[in-house]
């Protein structure tokens, strides 16, 4: 077997976790730099890697309010998106610090660049779905510390690699789940302790809940604009002409940019919201180091505009704690836990985490069976799922200081992630597929084991990658 592909399990996430407090042996997972005598020095150094809409109103406000943080660096394909960043970022600065010349954000338009800066001690990776495992791989080597946005990858070959390298580097890792904090939705956490502790006797199913995806997009070939690296944007996928429809606004930072529509560079609702739910099925499921050992499904895919990411679907997975999880977008948007004596179901309040996320209303955002449920105290020899009271990133920049896993590990995030893309493979190949979570191969399935990986176009994407 590959040993590069092999499965991280749980028992190897407690080993490294142990090595890492231990601190033996070990790469600086703090670097000097964090704990100086002198005020600048006295700062977690950060470089953003992609300067669009998840990064300057989620990533960034969100770093930003924490003084242990220093934003110094920002990278993007997009150059007026990058000088965009750089100038909101010295606004932030300027003002809270009284002055009108604070720092001078550095800027890169290439990513390569801001990881081969020594000063920089951590990287956010905001970028579209297709960029995400290579770059975490890449800062995983130059010895950064790491926040990702979801999905963790493009494929689940690739984000296997991402899993190995990340744990094998020693960084902290962080994917951007915000569901599993207790800021600002702690009813995720309470609802899996009540679950794993048996508030509804023995769980048989799990319903999640997504959003399917819409109609539509501008064939028109049209003129790439100044100052965007177009073919660095494609990255590892196929070259295909420009258009606005298929990469991201001119005009409008804030608004959902098409390649979110397009499978060239990911597999739509069921990953970029199925990461957030399924990842929280699998908290309460116990499941977090695992995946389905079988999964069906199907799905209607547009037929005319030049988005073509999945409508309506549905996929139903069994795992082998014989719990099935039934994955559709007619649920209502969220998780439903149900066992032999009641049912829990867990929904966000008060929106999403940006303005342009798609969410529901109609339902209660924690509701059960019977109310007496959601305020059934936890003991304290029953199972408490981790804790923290800071939101994602203020987790993360912690964790990079105390050596101590964060809530959303690298190899959590990677099985999360698997999931959705399993479930989307299953609405292309017709019958039930059945999994082998181990070795992270289809049995006897040899038209979805195809699937598992991609064709990546030099010299962009993870093959390419030197010193994996």
């Amino acid at each position: 077997m590959d040993t590069k592909k092999t499965a991280y399990t749980r028992r190897d996430f407690v080993k490294t976790a142990a090595l890492t407090t231990a601190a033996i042996g070990f790469p600086t997972i703090v670097p000097s730099s964090v704990f100086g005598k002198s005020a600048p020095s006295n700062k977690i150094n950060i470089g953003q890697i992609g300067c669009g809409r998840i990064a300057t109103t989620h990533d960034l406000v969100e770093t930003f309010k924490y003084d242990k943080a220093r934003i110094m660096a920002m990278a993007d394909v997009d150059r007026p998106r990058l000088l965009s960043g750089k100038k909101l970022i010295e606004g932030w600065y300027n003002k809270k610090m009284a002055t009108t010349n604070y720092i001078d954000i550095k800027t890169y338009d290439d990513y390569h660049a801001l990881l081969a800066n020594k000063d920089i001690d951590a990287v956010i990776i905001s970028t579209p779905d297709h960029w995400h495992a290579q770059p975490a791989i890449e800062a995983a080597l130059a010895g950064k510390h790491i926040y990702l946005q979801k999905p963790t990858s493009l494929t689940i070959e690739e984000g296997r690699t991402m899993s190995n390298a990340v744990n094998k580097s020693g960084v902290t890792f962080q994917l951007g789940s915000q569901q599993r904090g207790t800021r600002p939705w702690p009813q995720f956490k309470k609802a899996c302790e009540l679950v794993r502790n048996g508030r509804i006797g023995k769980l048989h199913t799990v319903n999640v809940g997504l959003p399917a995806d819409i109609v539509g997009g501008i064939t028109t070939e049209m003129p790439i604009p100044e100052g965007l690296n177009y073919d660095m944007l494609l990255g590892s996928t196929p070259y295909v002409y420009y258009t606005l429809d298929r990469a991201h606004s001119t005009t409008d930072i804030g608004s959902r940019g098409g390649w979110l529509r397009c499978e060239q560079f990911g597999a739509g609702m069921i990953t970029g919201w199925g990461v957030h739910h399924i990842d929280i099925a699998h908290w309460g499921m116990d499941t977090e180091y695992t995946g389905p050992i079988e999964i069906e499904g199907s799905a209607v895919f547009p037929k005319t505009g030049l988005w073509d990411v999945h409508l309506d679907f549905e996929v139903k997975a069994k795992y082998a704690n014989g719990v099935n999880m039934l994955i559709n977008s007619k649920n209502p948007n969220g998780i439903k836990f149900e066992g032999t004596e009641g049912w829990i179901f867990v929904t966000r309040s008060g929106g999403g985490v940006t303005a342009s996320d798609p969410t529901s209303s109609k339902n209660a955002a924690f509701t059960a069976s019977d109310p007496k449920i959601l305020t059934s105290v936890i003991g304290p020899n029953e199972v408490h799922l981790y804790a923290d009271d800071h939101e994602q990133h203020g987790n993360w920049l912690d964790c990079i200081e105390s050596k101590k896993p964060t809530i959303s590990p690298v190899e959590v995030a990677h099985r999360s992630c698997s999931a959705c893309l399993l479930a989307h493979i299953s609405m292309k190949v017709p019958g039930k597929l059945y999994w082998d979570p181990k070795t992270e191969k289809f049995k006897n399935n040899a038209e979805a084991n195809k699937l598992l990986s991609r064709p990546q176009r030099y010299p962009y994407g993870t093959s390419y990658v030197k010193g994996v």
